[in-house]
């Protein structure tokens, strides 16, 4: 058995002397199970998302067709002021028309592998195979005036080990308990898939740009059986979508066709590649890029908002599911059971409700942070931490965010707030039968809630089980419909349906962790 910490039994005992001040209004809760649970539509928003309008990168003209179905249908809801807001400028948009590869010596074969995003159009090349292998500037000399016209191989082998266990996993009662126990926040450490370090990586790409390679080829960093874990081309320093950067076509391979052609180069057998790709980019509006809003009113307190919403980009191999149109369209559903629920109940909001989807998370959480400085608060260039607060900022209770794959809701990151414990303590009450019970101090980081929380305003992020996310279908090209779970989704749209409303109905607005723009840096 695990003991609680003397600051987690105090944090549970304040909860639960508090829980009994607050209310929950059964009659919505039952409606809400109804719409949510029994008549759900949300898998086929998913599949409106992914296998129609899939996938959304950033500047994409599909992002574009995605985004006026989802206003569309918004409309159709009939949702209030729904509209886009900008943001940005972003850059230049891409968007893939056509890629293959295949290994036509020694012998052919067809080759799994996905084009970085913002890589450029080739048209049908074919050359031979080199493994570079520098991990300096001395080491890159060796290579200097050899890697035109060829494919370069970055990686060195990675061992590949077959599969005993499951990759799809639920969060036990173990785990649970040690999330309910972390006494404090613990954000996940931000992740770099560069070899090595930033000085090395803007030599070796000012390199590579120098030399001209046909393509610059690396294996999917986790991930086997064909999974390919891929997102954005390699420049020196900036981004892809910058208008003055040039890029090197580059490709990831699935481990096993990776490691074969690295074997066979260290057996001394010359490697004969084809390879066709061609990409269009993508730039109107100067760049500009825009979130998604809408919203159901408020009453007496309309002035103020409950925000909830998902990030609606995604990468390009697959069609974006679990990562995020499974987050949207649980907020999508959300606002259409609270529609269906407030018209059979006539209980209304009194706090505004604000659906937003958002996009540019994939390229650094760019559209939230550009709807927060818009609204609620001002940044120096560059920076993610407020340099001054904007009036709209003190009448935003709370924003609810959904961006873990399709795992099924199992409590809340409190984000370091414990006001707000026996709130929610009581709001998960309901839906105990639904798995759905733990509050943990803690912070998963990474996604759209951050933007709200650098800010002042409370900003939360829902556990979720972690089924095959980060090992089999983030970022991945097996990011399709057929990897969401339909019950797990249900769960979630109910369970935030539930939360946004009683958020919008109490009294007071949320309580606030203690905020100063001193502590997050003011300039």
């Amino acid at each position: 058995m695990k003991y609680l910490n003397t600051l987690t039994l105090a944090f549970f005992l304040l909860t639960s002397c508090l829980s009994a001040q607050e209310s929950i209004n059964q009659q919505l809760v039952d409606a809400i199970k109804k719409h949510g649970l029994e008549n759900s539509q949300v898998m086929e928003i998913a599949a409106m998302m992914t296998d129609v309008h899939g996938p959304r990168l950033t500047g994409s003209k599909k992002l574009e067709e995605a985004t006026q179905w989802a206003i569309s249908t918004l409309k159709q809801w009939d949702m209030a002021n729904v509209h886009t807001e900008t943001w940005g400028p972003f850059g230049r948009g891409w968007e893939l028309k056509h890629f293959e590869m295949h290994a036509i010596a020694p012998t052919y074969f067809p080759i799994i592998a996905y084009p970085k995003a913002w890589s450029p159009t080739t048209g049908e090349v074919e050359g031979s195979v080199i493994y570079l292998d520098a991990a300096d500037s001395l080491g890159l000399l060796k290579y200097k005036g050899q890697l035109g016209g060829k494919f370069v191989l970055l990686d060195t082998l990675r061992v590949v080990e077959e599969w005993f266990e499951a990759p799809a996993k639920r969060y036990d009662a173990e785990k649970l308990l040690d999330m309910a126990n972390a006494p404090s926040p613990t954000p996940r450490p931000s992740r770099s898939y560069n070899r090595e370090g930033t000085n090395f990586s803007t030599l070796l790409w000012n390199f590579l740009a120098t030399e001209k390679p046909l393509a610059v080829i690396d294996r999917s960093y986790k991930g086997d059986l064909g999974t390919v874990f891929v997102s954005r081309a390699s420049v020196a320093g900036g981004s892809p979508w910058d208008e003055d950067k040039t890029i090197v076509p580059q490709m990831t391979m699935s481990v096993e066709h990776y490691n074969r052609l690295f074997r066979l180069l260290h057996r001394g057998i010359e490697i004969r590649l084809k390879m066709n790709l061609e990409a269009t980019y993508y730039n109107p509006d100067e760049g500009m890029e825009s979130n998604i809003i809408a919203e159901i009113p408020g009453t007496d307190l309309k002035d103020e908002i409950v925000m909830f919403g998902a990030h609606f980009d995604s990468w390009h191999a697959a069609t974006g599911a679990t990562d995020n149109a499974a987050g949207s369209a649980v907020m999508m559903e959300a606002a259409r059971i609270l529609k269906a629920a407030i018209a059979e109940t006539g209980i209304q909001p009194r706090r505004t409700l604000r659906l937003a989807l958002w996009t540019g998370e994939e390229q650094g959480l760019k559209g939230s942070y550009g709807y927060v400085s818009e609204h609620f608060a001002t940044f120096p260039k560059g920076a993610r931490s407020p340099q001054s607060l904007l009036p709209e900022q003190s009448q935003v209770s709370a924003y609810y965010n959904l961006d873990n794959g399709t795992g099924k809701i199992r409590g809340v990151y409190l984000q370091g707030n414990a006001e707000v414990a026996p709130i929610f303590r009581v709001w998960l009450e309901p839906f105990k039968d639904l798995d759905a019970s733990t509050l943990t101090l803690s912070n998963t980081g990474g996604t759209d809630h951050l933007a709200f929380d650098a800010v002042g305003i409370p900003g939360f992020q829902f556990i979720q089980d972690p089924v095959a996310y980060f090992n089999r279908t983030h970022h991945s090209n097996m990011d399709n419909w057929d990897h969401l779970v339909e019950d797990d989704l249900k769960q979630a749209a109910t369970i935030i349906a539930s939360f946004v409303i009683h958020t919008a109905l109490r009294d007071e607005m949320l309580p606030r962790k203690p905020f100063s723009l001193k502590e997050t840096g003011e300039r």
